[in-house]
């Protein structure tokens, strides 16, 4: 008996949102060897290994929850620049609309239009009447991302041992 498991692929003006791919693994592993970029998500960078271990975790809970972290492609060049979706590992208190790029497409509204797309996505297709975000206190990016897609801060949470704030995103 063979499972199988579906993952979309949504469009944005400049992004495409898909699963992820052996070929990513190169540019994924090196947005998490910057140190940067992991400062406010654990901050410990991530081997090659790790990260690939990542990705199959990522196509994973695809199959599991049905909804998942999409690879993020620039469409101007068919870059990975970074990840977004629902993240949902089985200790998180609820779905959470998670997303880091590569330093090298920061500032530049990728965030903002992937992280709307997937939240429109989810609420859509999965009916969940909020989702969240817990973001690190001092994560000034992450919070001008959560807060243009109207997100709304409702305390603390303790993720995996840090202390994060939560912002909710209604629907």
């Amino acid at each position: 008996m063979a499972t199988t498991f579906e993952i979309p692929t949504l469009r944005t003006d400049r992004q495409t949102l898909r699963a992820f791919r052996p070929t990513d693994l190169d540019a994924f592993a090196a947005m998490e060897a910057d140190p940067e970029v992991r400062r406010y998500r654990g901050n410990d960078l991530r081997t090659r290994p790790e990260v690939w271990a990542t990705m199959q975790s990522a196509l994973g809970q695809w199959a599991l929850r049905g909804y998942g972290l999409f690879a993020l492609e620039r469409t101007s060049d068919s870059a990975f620049i970074g990840f977004a979706g629902i993240l949902h590992p089985a200790e998180w208190p609820e779905p959470e609309l998670a997303y880091s790029l590569a330093q090298s497409a920061w500032g530049r509204g990728f965030a903002i239009e992937a992280a709307t797309a997937a939240r429109d996505w989810a609420f859509a297709r999965h009916g969940f009447p909020r989702l969240a975000s817990f973001i690190i206190a001092g994560n000034a990016r992450s919070v001008h991302v959560a807060q243009k897609l109207g997100a709304i801060r409702d305390g603390t949470v303790i993720i995996r041992g840090f202390e994060a704030e939560r912002w909710i995103y209604q629907r």
